[in-house]
């Protein structure tokens, strides 16, 4: 079947890099390279020549949108209107005294910002970034479990971080996604993000996966997990909308 997005033109080269970027918040080289039938060379000249251009920010292997990095702003966010829907439903799933796992994002970034001042919990996070967002609250415990910073996904991944899941039990992890379908589960594109998930899905009673809309029967090439693993759902949709009718028969949809 042919590759209905090869042999795009520059500038629509460009275009499907940034929506992607506004997607997923990241982008790698090697998977533009395959989903766009370039070499990685001509990827790596997009992404410097987009990064010049102030649109995005390159990174060893990739690049990130400018609204994934610190300090995080909060007027070039991609679906912020869908994305703060979705944070205000998360929000509602969190009780004092809980403990929450949770890595990077920018649907995330808007949940925290939602956060109550008398809310008392712990946090625990492989993001730097919501960590010092976190920290904003005086009444939360921050915990920033260590290992190698990942520069295009701007968590900690490795053997460190995985050993460190291992030893903690939390009550509700709220993660993002690349991909969720409802035959294949949860995808990840990245290999090394992808065991750091799963190692936080392992450590946790309770799982929430937040995504927009525009993401729903999507795929990446790492399986994260059957469909039936996770509890909750958060899009911005109202759960009885038709396209949330494949996960309903397994997951809570909010």
């Amino acid at each position: 079947m042919k590759n209905p997005v090869s042999n795009l033109f520059k500038n629509e080269r460009h275009a499907f890099i940034i929506k992607q970027i506004n997607l997923h918040n990241k982008v790698l080289s090697s998977h533009l390279s395959k989903q766009l039938d370039v070499s990685e060379d001509t990827i790596r000249r997009d992404l410097a020549e987009l990064a010049s251009s102030g649109e995005i920010l390159k990174v060893h292997g990739g690049a990130l949108s400018k609204s994934y990095h610190y300090p995080a702003p909060q007027n070039s966010v991609y679906a912020q209107k869908e994305k703060k829907e979705i944070a205000r439903k998360a929000i509602g799933l969190i009780e004092n005294g809980m403990t929450i796992l949770t890595e990077a994002g920018t649907t995330m970034l808007e949940m925290v910002r939602l956060i109550p001042d008398n809310l008392e919990v712990t946090f625990f996070t492989l993001s730097p970034l919501m960590a010092l967002e976190l920290s904003e609250y005086p009444l939360l415990t921050v915990i920033l479990l260590g290992g190698q910073v990942d520069n295009s996904a701007q968590i900690t991944v490795g053997e460190k971080t995985i050993s460190d899941l291992a030893e903690i039990r939390v009550d509700l992890c709220f993660l993002g996604v690349d991909g969720i379908n409802a035959k294949a589960g949860l995808t990840e594109m990245d290999w090394k993000v992808a065991q750091v998930k799963k190692a936080m899905i392992q450590s946790s009673e309770k799982l929430a996966i937040l995504s927009i809309s525009e993401k729903l029967n999507s795929e990446q090439k790492m399986r994260l997990c059957k469909i039936h693993t996770i509890d909750y759902l958060i899009t911005e949709l109202d759960p009885s909308d038709k396209r949330l009718l494949a996960y309903r028969k397994n997951i809570h949809c909010l």
